[in-house]
């Protein structure tokens, strides 16, 4: 039985048509493996990015296939996957996606009462989570109040969780100082080792890639070899 969680075959992404496509993703085959703590590395405009939104279901690819957690990505409806998506995955994004009107505490609690927990234990668990994140005296804080390192961590916090099967993570660090990042890297870790999920993690961080079970690296919108 195999234990992949993530089989990618001949994916590839084009932006645009005819003298103006671009070609983000040139085509390749991406699998991960179960609890595997993987970096994907490279410079800016390398692909990666996009790589991380193909393989998360966030874009359709131009060619190719997706399966994750056995479900191929293709033959869902946006409501199947919507529902998938929020019972399996977590995302870190590098622009934080944080809703303006909502506190840090209810930022996390609203995706855990959204998995079916109630109000006050959807609460409890998203503030034990924004504490681990040295985030005790903002919970009440709304992301006006936050600075970009704090909001960061907020999305951070709320990906983890739900101690979702898989994480998605681009750029986690970025917005963070050394202390800080130092902590978020500890933590993902922690959530693959430990938590037995997956962490699929798109960085140009040392920090980030030494700590990792494995390192791929691309380049022009393709898998550099090993």
């Amino acid at each position: 039985m195999t234990s992949w969680v993530i089989q990618a075959h001949g994916i590839a992404k084009t932006y645009g048509q005819g003298p103006q496509a671009v070609q983000a993703l040139r085509p390749m085959d991406f699998k991960v493996d179960r609890g595997e703590f993987l970096i994907v590395a490279g410079p800016s405009g390398s692909g990666k990015s996009t790589l991380l939104a193909v393989v998360s279901g966030l874009l359709t690819p131009s060619t190719g296939s997706v399966t994750v957690l056995g479900r191929d990505l293709a033959a869902m409806s946006r409501d199947a996957f919507d529902r998938f998506r929020l019972e399996s995955f977590g995302f870190i994004f590098q622009g934080f996606h944080l809703l303006p009107a909502l506190t840090a505490t209810e930022q996390v609690s609203i995706v855990l009462q959204h998995q079916g927990l109630r109000w006050s234990a959807a609460r409890g668990q998203a503030r034990a989570a924004l504490e681990l994140m040295g985030l005790g005296a903002r919970l009440d804080s709304r992301p006006a109040e936050l600075s970009g390192g704090e909001k960061q961590r907020v999305a951070i916090a709320r990906a983890l969780a739900k101690r979702p099967q898989l994480i998605f993570a681009d750029e986690p660090t970025s917005a963070l100082d050394s202390e800080n990042g130092r902590q978020v890297t500890r933590m993902l870790r922690a959530a693959a080792e430990q938590d037995g999920a997956t962490v699929v993690c798109v960085t140009h961080d040392p920090r980030l890639i030494e700590h990792a079970s494995r390192v791929i690296r691309m380049e022009d919108g393709a898998l550099l070899a090993p």
